[in-house]
This record gives C-alpha cells, sequence and structure tokens, in this order.
C-alpha cells in the first residue's frame, strides 16, 4: 500500500495560492458538505471548536473521500501526547496554536518526526495512517509527509517571528489577528491599523525567511489585501459563522430586522 502524499504541503513550498475555511462544529456530516463547496483546504479545528481525537478522526475519514480537498488539523496546545495521537489517526499537516519562541518551534518539529530526527511515539499496529502497518516503508517516508504550521498570535511571537520562521522543520507560518489584537492591546479588533500593519510586516518577514505566510479575515476585503501583501494560504470564514449568518438573513426577510455584521472575528 502507498503513502499518501501531503498535497498540502507541496502547495506550500511553491506559494501556490490555497484558500480555506475552518470547520468548528466538529460534525463529521457538516464537514463533508463543506467538502463540496469548493474551498482548497478545510481546518478542523481543535482549539476554538467541540473537537476531540475521536471527531477529528470522523472527519478524516469522511474528508478522504474527497482527496482534492486539502485538510490541516489544529492542536489545542503543544502537547506532544496529542500530536502523537492525530498523527496516528492520520493527520499530516498541524497548526500548532500560541507558538512565541524558536524553543517552542523547535518542541514541536520534534514532536511530528520519529527517531533519530524527533521523539514521536511508535504504534503504526493501531494506526490509520500507516494504515495499520499496510502502508510500505511507512518509517522511511512519513517524515517528509508531515507538514508543520506554527500560528503567531502575540506580541512575543511577532518579536521573535524570525528566528522561528527559520526553524528547520516550520513549513509555513500562520498569523491569528484576533489573538493577535488582543495582545497589542485592541481585543476585538483585528482590523485595527496597528494590528493590520504588525500583520503586514509579519507577512513580508515570513517571506523573506523563504517559508509561506498565512493569516485568516472573514473581511472578503481584508484577506484580499494580506493576500496582495504576500500571504499565500488564508482562511477568509468559520462554518458556524456561515450557517448563523445564513440563518439570521433568512429570519430577517421575514421579521423585519436589519443583518448583522459578521465579518470581524
Amino acid at each position: 500500500m502507498k503513502m499518501p502524499i501531503n498535497q498540502f504541503k507541496k502547495n506550500l513550498l511553491v506559494n501556490r495560492r490555497q484558500i480555506g475555511l475552518f470547520l468548528g462544529l466538529g460534525d463529521a456530516y457538516t464537514s463533508e458538505v463543506l467538502a463540496t463547496a469548493g474551498f482548497d483546504w478545510l481546518l478542523i479545528d481543535g482549539e476554538h471548536g467541540p473537537n476531540d481525537v475521536r471527531s477529528i478522526r470522523d472527519q478524516l475519514q469522511v474528508l478522504a473521500a474527497y482527496p482534492e480537498q486539502q485538510v490541516v488539523v489544529r492542536l489545542p496546545e503543544h502537547n506532544t501526547a496529542t500530536i502523537k495521537r492525530v498523527l496516528d489517526i492520520g493527520a499530516q499537516t498541524l497548526m500548532i496554536p500560541m507558538i512565541e519562541t524558536a524553543e517552542q518551534a523547535q518542541q514541536m518539529v520534534k514532536a511530528m518526526r520519529y527517531p533519530p530526527n524527533g521523539m514521536r511515539g511508535v504504534g503504526t499496529a493501531m494506526a490509520r495512517a500507516a494504515r495499520w502497518n499496510g502502508v510500505d516503508n511507512y518509517f522511511a517516508q512519513a517524515d517528509e509527509q508531515m507538514c508543520l504550521i506554527v500560528q503567531i498570535e502575540s506580541v512575543t511571537g511577532i518579536k521573535n517571528l524570525v528566528d522561528i520562521a527559520n526553524v528547520e522543520g516550520v513549513d509555513a507560518v500562520f498569523i491569528g489577528p484576533s489573538d493577535l489584537a488582543a495582545s497589542m492591546g485592541h481585543l476585538g479588533q483585528p482590523s485595527h491599523p496597528e494590528v493590520k500593519q504588525a500583520v503586514a510586516k509579519a507577512i513580508a518577514d515570513i517571506a523573506n525567511a523563504g517559508k509561506a505566510a498565512g493569516v485568516f479575515s472573514a473581511n472578503p476585503e481584508l484577506a484580499l489585501e494580506y493576500e496582495k501583501l504576500g500571504a499565500s494560504f488564508m482562511l477568509v470564514g468559520v462554518d458556524v459563522l456561515l450557517l448563523r449568518k445564513a440563518a439570521i438573513e433568512l429570519a430577517n426577510k421575514f421579521m423585519g430586522k436589519q443583518s448583522e455584521d459578521l465579518s470581524s472575528y
């Protein structure tokens, strides 16, 4: 049996444009529905969404039926045991939030690789990733297909961004404007001019380090602005907000109310 190839990682390496959507509902059925929407990639969110290892596994299984749909998993913390478990159920690309130092990034690189290059635990007999020992020469190929995206979303992370981006094994850097805004004293204002300026500089610094730069914005105009500055992979929406927005708009058509602005997440 052949090793699954990480096309998302290959796209990052050549800075190919990839537009994505947050999956925060924690449900395999809705994730499969959204796999038909036409996005380049989907992010299963284990940080803020109500996902655990089982629900992530279920979504990876249904999304496997859509090979053109690239899948990333965001974890809630820097837990090496959780990383091991999520890689074993088949995730190949992880986004790790709240990275603030090069040392933290190096630890995440090691967690995603087998010895001697890392410290990923061996348990392929129970691992969907290895097709339960069905993938030929899995150990010789696995590290190459692993993709690490570190998320920078604090003033400290921005300060150490260049060192973080230059860590070998970090494939891409993703900027989180909402938490960055909070860290800068602008809670709830990811579009604040100072935040936008910090994001723009971060994108340039990431590109200068030779890594792919990513960012999130539910504001289409701002997302396109970040793309022009050099962001090659972006998240432009959240499934929960899309559902709520559509429901509100439909209700308001009949209830005579004005729609609220849901673009500032």
